[in-house]
């Protein structure tokens, strides 16, 4: 091979190895930028508990929910609940939430199973805050309002 064939391959690997370098550094800064967004979430959510609540059409419910400020200075939220799932949604009324650092704070909603919700359908609790989400481990099923019972029988 002649020389200049050899400047020509070694002005390519140069130019691969600056785009690889160039490439590997935009990634790190993504990851330490996701990390940082992670880290400045500082709002922790406990619901107490978790499960599937059975309810009829237009039955009643209450969500309550316990906020903590895990960060080192003072925060204000906007917070709100849903019910969502594939055949009915149900929104609770947005709250604001003040906390001093390390601060908990309950906030309670009360709602109603909107009378059209199908029978046997469940919809999933989601908490929803300043542009974030967290779906919660609650469940409503919407179970029938009619309920058959054996009340007496014979045989001849």
């Amino acid at each position: 091979m002649n020389l200049s064939v050899l400047r020509g391959v070694e002005r390519k690997m140069k130019m691969q190895n600056a785009l690889l370098f160039v490439s590997l550094t935009l990634l790190i800064v993504v990851l330490l930028n996701l990390g940082v967004v992670a880290a400045s979430g500082n709002m922790a959510i406990s619901s107490q508990d978790k499960g599937v609540v059975q309810k009829n059409r237009g039955d009643s419910f209450t969500v309550s929910i316990t906020f903590q400020n895990t960060g080192s200075s003072d925060g204000s939220w906007t917070v709100n609940v849903v019910f969502e799932g594939d055949s009915w949604n149900w929104k609770g009324t947005d709250k604001s939430l003040t906390l001093n650092s390390n601060e908990k704070k309950t906030i309670v909603w009360a709602g109603t199973v909107p009378s059209n919700a199908p029978v046997n359908s469940i919809a999933r609790l989601v908490v929803y805050y300043d542009g974030s989400f967290k779906a919660l481990d609650w469940w409503i099923q919407v179970v029938p309002n009619a309920v058959l019972s054996v009340q007496s029988s014979s045989v001849t």
